[in-house]
């Protein structure tokens, strides 16, 4: 069920950033609002759900030899869009 969640989320979060994202690149007020309120809430959603899964799934990616690789994917990159850019950078 959190799974679905979470792929429902990222979805509305790929299509809000869309919405919002113009011609331009310059960053406007609506970018910003929709950053704070939209994109970031779900960015730290997928940031705990991807924890979640890299720890449920540490096991079998250190037995493949891709472990880095998974932490990576699933919680380093999500962090990293949630906490690192500017905001309304989207």
């Amino acid at each position: 069920m959190l799974v679905i969640v979470t792929l429902v989320a990222m979805t509305f979060a790929g299509a809000a950033g869309a919405a919002v994202i113009g011609e331009d690149d310059q960053v406007t007020a609506g970018k910003m609002a929709a950053d704070a309120l939209i994109v970031r809430p779900l960015g730290f959603v997928a940031t705990v759900v991807g924890s979640v899964l890299f720890v449920v799934a540490l096991p079998f990616s250190a037995l493949g030899g891709n472990g880095s690789e998974v932490g990576q994917r699933l919680v380093v990159d999500p962090a990293l869009f949630t906490f690192k850019r500017p905001v309304g950078d989207l």
